[in-house]
Parts: structure tokens; C-alpha cells; sequence
């Protein structure tokens, strides 16, 4: 019963490396890999995918490599090499070893000569334009190029020349010789090199000028790692039949890596266009790739996100052979089940206005014992300093309040300090524009928390502050960055769709202890959210991130 439970448990992916690893297939080995092209920061559609290719290696004993597709120098830099393989470890992964496509040019070169060879490659000198007119469309059949029958020694002639440099980008391509009649259109005579001479390669300078297509050089990079199992995303099914295509073409044992396709991530309020986070990173719309509204993996790590909650939401979601919409609320959800155990509670207020305990002895000082985090008792206590002066969150007061209104107001009504006394409001002070800038209140000394008196019950808790026990910090509150659930399914521009209140920056005065924190640092701002504290923190100016609310306050909106 217990077996069959697990069984049940087990997504599609995992049920063939089963089912192969029982059959000894490929001599009951598993190998998988990680292949992000370096043309930008990974974001979390690229998280699933990370756990799917290294957690599956993981859970099986197999091993996964990280592969850079390295084919296009005009897109490639190393500063995304650095950042793939930094957002990697920080998710919690270690590869096996580290390739590069680029490590490949040789063998694939010699590889595509010998398909010449054998008249199944040629050089087509027509115009991107033309080639693709010429493909036809699904229901009917593409025309044939005037160069797909040339003889051999002048395609062998034109692809060496092809990387010599002497012919401009655009003017030749080579092209497997498939089938022009396919009803997939993968197969009409695909592209397998172009030139680029416009960019040096990050890696290879500029030794090589025509440069492996992904459909050829994929494969094939699969085939001389030894991968088994090739995983990719859904938009790769109609590209399957070409990937098997070619390795056919020069394959010479019994080995075969075999490709298998599971369902993209995609999430309400965010798009996950590469191009169009660029443009928003060029535009200044974003402050850069890392702004925490941005769902890329640097993004969500300086916005307070964890790799074991990316991770807990990636498994929440699964795997399936399906494309959907995801919820981000469940994103959202998965951070807060993770930071609830572990963060510290602080208080900090927004709108601070100052408190005077009439009754309490001037010039004393003493100090309340408070829980870290009453989820968590090895968390611990913390000191926090308390005198005849405070503050409270203006909304934490109401001079002429309804009766449905708990906190502190006055008429008598009682309310508590946390982890410290109950008070009354006695009154208030205004200036000359009807403003309120103090609250006047006694406290019962009876009832201080842990005492026998502060078992008195009373309807409300309020956080305050000590005038000499808080400091001033900037508050960087970031929400989604679009108003619609799906900006990738909108036609016009989707600057329509951005929202303006995506970030709203305020100042709030926080406890004194935190000016210790370190970029990272997590805490929930009781009664508010979780925040983090951002990189740009320094001594004497302390920065801090909303990851995100309490509650889902957008399913109210």
C-alpha cells in the first residue's frame, strides 16, 4: 500500500527514469543536463527547470551537467555565464561538470561536412525572406531551393568558405536536405549554420564565423556528453523528430539520448519573455535585472525569496504534459509558509505618532522580554527598551472612533502594549492645523506581560516603539509589476499594462537593532509583511524589502 503511494506520487518524468533505469536502459544510467543559452539572467521558468534536470539526478543517483548553448556570439556575454551558474548553487544544486556548446564546433563542423558528403547538406544562398517563403505553410508543401541539388565539391568549397570571413553575414546558410514536403515543418530543409562576424564568440574570439543552429548543435552536444535524458519545455515536441533526425544521421551504437517535453511555467501578473524583460531593463522601467519585481532568479533572491520556498512552489505545481497559468498567489504562499518559522518579529510603523504615559515615572527606563519568533522558541527573546515616551501607528488611534473600533481611542477603552502594559487614552494634543501630534495615556503597572496582572483580557494588541529604542529606515514596498493577470496575452503595448503603483517607497521607523542586519536578512514586520534587507543597505542608512504581505491583499482587490 505504502509502494503504491508512492508510485501515485511520482510525476511522468520520474515514471520513465523508472521505468528505464528497471529495463537497463543505457546500461541503467542517468544522466541529464542543464542547457541555458548566456543571452540573459534565468528566471523562474528556468527554476523549474533547473529542479526538474538536477532533482531528478539527484533523486536517481544519475548526474546532471550544466551545458552553455554558446551558438550565437551577438546575444552571448559572460556576465551570464557568472550569473547562471551563481543563481544555480543558490537554489541549491551542484552540477556535474560544466560544457559548452562552443567545445562542440569542431566535432559539429566535421559532422556537417560529412552530411555534405553524403548529400544531405548544401548551401543556400538565398535571403532569410526567400528561404522562408519557400517552407510553404502546414497544409501545404514548401517549394525546393535552386541550390539544393548542387554537386557536392561546391558545397564542400562554399561551407569552408562560409568561415573564412569572406562572405557577409546573411548571404549563405547550410541546409540539411530532409524533405520539403513534410507536414512538419522542421523538416523542410532546416537550417543548420549561419554566419556571424559582427560579434567575437565570449570563448572563441572570432576563430569560427559560421555558427551551429540550436536543432543541430543540441542534439548532438546530448550525444557526445552521453545524456540519456534530454527534458525540455512543451514548445520542443515539434522539434523532437528533427533532434532524433540528426542524431540518426551519426549515431554508431545502440545509444540514444531521448528527449521528453513537461509543460512551461507560466504566472499571473508576469511576463517571461526574455526580450521583453530586456526592454524593460533598457527602458529604466526596472532597476536592472535584480529589481525585486522582476521574476528573475536574482530578482526574487533580493526580494526576499528563499530557494527552499522557489523550490516548495516548483514542487507544489508539478509536472505535466498540460501548458497553464499559475497562480502567483501560490508563489506568494509557498514564501510565506517558509519565512514563518524562521523570521524575526520586529515591529516598525509606517505613520509613527508619539505616545506619553502620563503616569509612568519620568527618567525610567526598564526593558520587556519579547518572543524572536513564537513559532519558533530556539529563536529566542529579544530586550526591548521602554520608557515614558513611544510611539504608536497613527491608525492605532482614533479620537472620535465607532464602537466597532478596538484599538486605542478615548472613553476608557483598554488597550495593550505588546509585551509590555495596558493603557487608556486620556487625550490628545493637535497643532494649529487640527493635526494630532500626541496621544496622552496612563498604564495599569499591574499588568505587564508575564505578570499575574496581564491575564487581564482586553480586545486589542497594539506595537509601539521606544523614543530612544528606534531607528529610521527606507522601505522599498514593490508589488507586481503588471495589473493584469496575463500581460503576455495582450496585443497592444504592453506599457498599458504596467502598474504604476508597482513600487511605492517610504520611510518608517523600525527597532534599533536592526541597524545590525545584513543584506539578506529576513524579518516580518508584525501586523504588515515580510521584509528583507536589500544590497544597497549601508552603515547609517538602512534599506528594506517588502518580499511580500501577510495576506494575499490582491485577491481583495
Amino acid at each position: 500500500m505504502e509502494e503504491a503511494a508512492v508510485k501515485k506520487s511520482l510525476n511522468f518524468i520520474e515514471e520513465i527514469v523508472e521505468k528505464d533505469l528497471k529495463e537497463g536502459k543505457n546500461d541503467s544510467r542517468l544522466q541529464t543536463r542543464f542547457p541555458p543559452e548566456p543571452n540573459g539572467y534565468l528566471h523562474i521558468g528556468h527554476a523549474k527547470a533547473i529542479c526538474m534536470d538536477f532533482g531528478i539526478a539527484q533523486r536517481y543517483g544519475g548526474i546532471c551537467n550544466l551545458r552553455f548553448d554558446d551558438t550565437n556570439p551577438s546575444k552571448e556575454d559572460v556576465e551570464y555565464v557568472d550569473s547562471i551558474q551563481e543563481d544555480i548553487k543558490w537554489l541549491g544544486f551542484e552540477w556535474g561538470n560544466v560544457y559548452y556548446a562552443s567545445d562542440y564546433f569542431q566535432q559539429l563542423w566535421d559532422l556537417a561536412v560529412q552530411l555534405i558528403k553524403e548529400g544531405k547538406a548544401y548551401v543556400d544562398e538565398q535571403s532569410a525572406e526567400e528561404i522562408a517563403k519557400q517552407k510553404g505553410t502546414p497544409t501545404t508543401p514548401g517549394i525546393e531551393s535552386p541550390y539544393r541539388n548542387r554537386p557536392i565539391e561546391e558545397n564542400l568549397a562554399l561551407f569552408a568558405k562560409m568561415n573564412t570571413g569572406e562572405v557577409p553575414e546573411g548571404a549563405m546558410v547550410l541546409r540539411a536536405k530532409i524533405d520539403m514536403a513534410s507536414p512538419n515543418m522542421h523538416f523542410r530543409d532546416p537550417i543548420m549554420y549561419r554566419i556571424i562576424t559582427s560579434h567575437a564568440h565570449h570563448r572563441t574570439g572570432t576563430e569560427w564565423k559560421a555558427y551551429p543552429m540550436y536543432d543541430y548543435a543540441h542534439g548532438q552536444s546530448d550525444y557526445f556528453e552521453g545524456v540519456t535524458h534530454s527534458i525540455c519545455t512543451l514548445e520542443f515536441v515539434v522539434h523532437r523528430p528533427l533532434y532524433d533526425w540528426f542524431i540518426d544521421q551519426f549515431a554508431n551504437s545502440d545509444y540514444r539520448p531521448r528527449q521528453y517535453e513537461f509543460n512551461r511555467l507560466n504566472i499571473t501578473y508576469t511576463v517571461m519573455s526574455k526580450r521583453k524583460m530586456l526592454q524593460l531593463v533598457q527602458e529604466g522601467v526596472v532597476a536592472g535585472w535584480d529589481d525585486p519585481r522582476m521574476p528573475t532568479i536574482c530578482g526574487l533572491r533580493r526580494r526576499g525569496y528563499t530557494p527552499a520556498a522557489i523550490r516548495d512552489f516548483i514542487d507544489r505545481i508539478g509536472y505535466t504534459k498540460v501548458d497553464g497559468m499559475i497562480d502567483v498567489s501560490l508563489l506568494e504562499h509557498s514564501i510565506r509558509e517558509d519565512l514563518k518559522p524562521q523570521a524575526h518579529r520586529v515591529s516598525a510603523l509606517f505613520d509613527p505618532i508619539k505616545l506619553v504615559i502620563t503616569n509612568y515615572p519620568e527618567g525610567q527606563k526598564e526593558y520587556m522580554t519579547t518572543d524572536n519568533n513564537p513559532d519558533n522558541e530556539e529563536a529566542g527573546t529579544r530586550q526591548m527598551p521602554f520608557s515614558k515616551e513611544i510611539y504608536i501607528e497613527r491608525g492605532d488611534f482614533m479620537e472620535d472612533a465607532p464602537k466597532d473600533f478596538y484599538r486605542l481611542t478615548p472613553g476608557g477603552r483598554e488597550v495593550r502594549l505588546k509585551s509590555a502594559y495596558i493603557i487608556q487614552c486620556t487625550g490628545c494634543e493637535k497643532d494649529e492645523n487640527g493635526n494630532i501630534t500626541t496621544v496622552y495615556c496612563t498604564y495599569d503597572p499591574t499588568t505587564k506581560s508575564g505578570s499575574e496582572g496581564s491575564k487581564r483580557k482586553v480586545k486589542s494588541t497594539i506595537n509601539w516603539l521606544d523614543k530612544d529604542g528606534c531607528i529610521s529606515a527606507e522601505v522599498r514596498l514593490y508589488d507586481r509589476l503588471f495589473k493584469v493577470e496575463d500581460p503576455a496575452a495582450y496585443d497592444g503595448d504592453f506599457h498599458d499594462l504596467l502598474n504604476e503603483n508597482s513600487l511605492e517607497v517610504k520611510t518608517a521607523l523600525v527597532e534599533k537593532h536592526l541597524e545590525g542586519a545584513q543584506p539578506g536578512d529576513h524579518f516580518q514586520f508584525l501586523k504588515i509583511g515580510y521584509f528583507t534587507v536589500d544590497k544597497d543597505s549601508q552603515d547609517g542608512k538602512l534599506i528594506l524589502n517588502r518580499t511580500v504581505s501577510l495576506k494575499d491583499n490582491w485577491a481583495k482587490k
